[in-house]
């Protein structure tokens, strides 16, 4: 039997941000050309220019940079409970689904305050967790079913559970080359002027380029 050649419809992104009818968004900002996937939530997130998430996965209290690329089935900041405290129920601060009373809006206080943040061209594989309160680098690579519970160094690869470092995804100079350079922020119409630059340059060529010091 001959299989016969699939032809995928092509996506139309704009500058105002798509969403999946499925899709859940709460007391959120999205940036131009961002998108979210089907049956994913996001909820009090900032999501800046060009990056997306895609399907089923689940963002709370983050910070997300320009150009991230986040796989299904991720959660960002998932839920925490008290462990200190001499219980970790729900009751305690989702009290008036018990009939005990107002919830306590200083445990969701905390939580809001302890945020994820993104930094820029990052890439956060299929079914990560990223823990509240962590940090990951502009550049980094985040594995698949990795669990982050530390900050994560500016274009470091990181695999495992709990994520561990693999190695850097280019030596420092490069970092700082690219750092300099800074082509997250160049608008619409660079990008598109020099997209052959980013499909046929390696990175060494594109920072003599465009970081020629």
């Amino acid at each position: 039997m001959i299989a016969e050649q699939v032809s995928h419809p092509i996506k139309r992104l704009s500058e105002q941000p798509t969403f999946d009818p499925s899709a859940e968004v709460h007391s959120s900002f999205f940036g131009k050309w961002t998108e979210v996937g089907a049956r994913t939530k996001v909820i009090e997130t900032t999501m800046d220019d060009y990056s997306y998430v895609v399907n089923d996965s689940d963002i709370i209290y983050s910070e997300i940079g320009k150009f991230v690329n986040i796989a299904a089935h991720t959660r960002l900041n998932p839920g925490q409970h008290p462990m200190e405290r001499a219980s970790m129920h729900h009751f305690q601060y989702r009290s008036a689904a018990y009939g005990m009373g107002p919830d306590d809006d200083d445990f969701f206080d905390w939580r809001r305050s302890s945020r994820v943040t993104v930094g820029h061209d990052v890439w956060i594989g299929h079914g990560v967790v990223v823990q509240g309160g962590v940090t990951i680098g502009t550049g980094a690579v985040v594995g698949s079913c990795a669990v982050v519970t530390k900050d994560v160094p500016e274009y470091a690869i990181m695999t495992g559970l709990p994520a561990t470092k693999l190695r850097d995804r280019f030596e420092k100079p490069l970092q700082a080359a690219l750092k300099r350079v800074a082509w997250w922020d160049w608008s619409h119409e660079q990008l598109t002027e020099r997209l052959t630059d980013f499909r046929s340059m390696d990175v060494r060529e594109f920072c003599l380029k465009y970081d020629p010091e």
